[in-house]
Formats: structure tokens, C-alpha cells, sequence
């Protein structure tokens, strides 16, 4: 076990099974894995009551979190992940088409780079000026793809998911709503 691994135990709640990590953490932690399995980390003090009260409270969100992880499983199936330097082509074909509207306060564009990445489409790293897009995105509809970058670009401006950035994303697309359900 690593420094920051107490103890593991495998336990069930709330009709979910799932693995109970005991962790230097301050928060109770909760991952559903791309195969559908739950791991929960804890702080060393919390009791196995505590925990298996947290995993039960969430056992809706991990259902469906379980459903979107087949969902994209099956989608993987389906569609085989793009070679790296087309996707990479692919999404800086598609910045170079949102950039024109963050030009000015940006200055120089980001750079750009794709990964295999199960649990977001996106991210955005300001101080690096570096916008890293899933290889899974590539699979999707364009419409949802230019909301993804769209979506990261705005965090240059809001680097959280405050009200002013939603107001930045409704700005750009005011049909975002609809895109991003396009990538449920």
C-alpha cells in the first residue's frame, strides 16, 4: 500500500458493492470506474457507518453514472479511437475556428493536444495556455465537439463552472444546452 492508503476493504450499501479505501483525505471520494465498479476513499477517522451512508445517499448518481460508463463502452465498440495526430489535426482545425472570439483577451492561441481521458472531454490549463481534448470526442457530433471547445475556451476567462462562465458559454452558443446533451 502507498503512504497515503491506510486501509481497503470491500463492503456493500445501499445495494451497491464497492471498495472502501481509508486515505490522508479531507472529503469522502466517490469514482465510478470504466467498469462500472465504485471506489469509495474516506478520511482515516470516518466510520464504516459514515460510508456506507455516503455510498447509499448516491446510489441513484452511481446508477446512472454506471449507465453513462456503458454507454460509452459501447460507443468505444463501436467507433475505434482516431489515430492521435488525426484527432490532434482534427481539434486544431476546430480551435482555429473558435479562437476569432477570444483573440484579444488570449493573445497567442493555446496549445493544443488529445488523450485517451473516460471521465472528461475536455480540460483546460490556463497557466500552461494548453487546452487537452479526450480522443473519444473525436467520435462524437460536431455540434457537441464545438461545444467541448468552446466550453474549455471559456475557462481561460472563468476558470470554474460559476453563473459568469455559463454566461460566457451562452454567449458564444446560446444553444450549448442542447449540445452538451448530444454528449450523454
Amino acid at each position: 500500500m502507498d503512504a497515503k492508503t491506510q486501509t481497503v476493504q470491500y463492503r456493500r450499501a445501499g445495494g451497491v458493492e464497492y471498495e472502501l479505501a481509508r486515505r490522508r483525505v479531507k472529503n469522502l471520494n466517490l469514482h465510478v470506474r470504466a467498469d462500472g465498479s465504485v471506489a469509495v476513499s474516506v478520511p482515516l477517522q470516518t466510520s464504516l457507518r459514515e460510508a456506507d451512508e455516503f455510498v447509499a445517499a448516491h446510489s441513484v448518481w452511481i446508477g446512472q453514472a454506471r449507465e453513462r460508463q456503458r454507454r460509452r463502452q459501447e460507443r468505444q465498440a463501436l467507433l475505434p479511437l482516431p489515430e492521435p495526430a488525426a484527432a490532434q489535426a482534427h481539434f486544431t482545425a476546430l480551435s482555429d475556428q473558435v479562437y476569432p472570439a477570444f483573440c484579444r483577451l488570449l493573445g497567442e492561441k493555446p496549445e493544443i493536444r488529445v488523450r485517451d481521458m473516460t471521465s472528461r472531454w475536455g480540460v483546460c490549463a490556463p497557466a500552461k495556455r494548453q487546452l487537452t481534448f479526450a480522443l473519444q470526442l473525436y467520435n462524437m457530433p460536431p455540434a457537441a465537439q464545438i461545444y467541448v471547445v468552446v466550453h474549455e475556451y471559456c475557462h481561460f476567462l472563468v476558470p470554474n463552472h460559476s453563473p459568469a462562465f455559463w454566461a460566457e458559454v451562452e454567449r458564444l452558443l446560446p444553444d450549448w444546452k442542447a449540445r452538451r446533451a448530444l454528449l450523454k
